[in-house]
């Protein structure tokens, strides 16, 4: 009985969207976490009749012919580009990216990798780093006697010394963009790389190529809504005890086959 495996992959189904909906809520607090959408598309079909055959009995064309579905099966985990709110933190080092871009950070490979988490600090010797200690690109240096710093929209840095009156130009941020963000690959740590799929990073300065700005003291709260994840938990919920009945249902009538005499 088919119904027994379709229901199997609609379980298989809904279990997947309660992973990816417990992912997004356990990432409620992330800096700049975007929230996941799990998709699905229908199994192949059986065509017991295909439709447009003619009718053996009077020559006529079948409408629409039978086709059996065989189930679902998962299409593709999408991330949902939506910008976060922006929290003021007054830290020195901290920058929201209010619209389009990316961080791009230099992973312990060697290879780029891109963030919107801007939780940026210094580490030992003043080289502006993100929490977990990678370097930010273009690396930029903060002077040990800088007594404090000022970041404009367009990524420039200035340094206040006490014994200067103007202050000092240390360097600009640049933010990076992509064809197709969704195409990234995400790898933990609010870190992503590029794929064939994201295409070639584009790298400019702030406010350049359709890209955001930053701003200086804020962070970018993680985009996900509490009440839709809780919605779709629930439907997935139902979803799943829905297969559930069809797999009892299909025993039931393989029994009641068992046992005829």
């Amino acid at each position: 009985m088919r119904a027994l495996k379709i229901a199997a992959t609609g379980m298989s189904a809904q279990q997947m969207r309660v992973e990816v909906i417990s992912n997004n809520l356990s990432n409620m607090s992330t800096t700049g976490y975007n929230a996941r959408r799990a998709e699905f598309a229908d199994l192949h079909y059986q065509q017991v009749a295909r439709a447009g055959t003619v009718n053996a009995t009077d020559g006529t064309m079948l409408p629409t012919g039978v086709q059996l579905g065989l189930g679902a099966r998962p299409a593709a985990v999408t991330m949902k580009l939506a910008q976060g709110a922006l929290s003021q933190t007054g830290g020195d080092l901290d920058l929201a990216i209010e619209g389009r871009g990316y961080f791009e950070v230099t992973l312990p490979t060697g290879v780029a990798g891109y963030t919107r988490d801007g939780a940026l600090k210094r580490d030992g010797e003043g080289l502006i780093v993100t929490s977990d200690g990678l370097p930010v690109a273009p690396e930029i240096v903060i002077p040990d006697d800088a007594t404090s710093l000022s970041i404009n929209p367009q990524g420039e840095i200035f340094a206040y010394f006490n014994d200067a009156v103007e202050a000092q130009l240390l360097g600009q941020l640049t933010l990076v963009g992509f064809t197709n963000p969704k195409g990234l690959e995400a790898i933990g740590g609010n870190l992503f790389t590029e794929t064939e799929a994201s295409g070639p990073p584009i790298q400019t300065t702030a406010g350049q190529e359709g890209l955001g700005f930053f701003r200086h003291g804020y962070l970018e709260d993680s985009s996900v809504d509490p009440v839709y994840e809780i919605t779709e938990l629930i439907e997935a919920q139902r979803g799943y005890e829905l297969n559930s009945k069809v797999i009892s249902a299909a025993d039931q009538m393989l029994g009641a086959t068992v046992q005829v005499r």
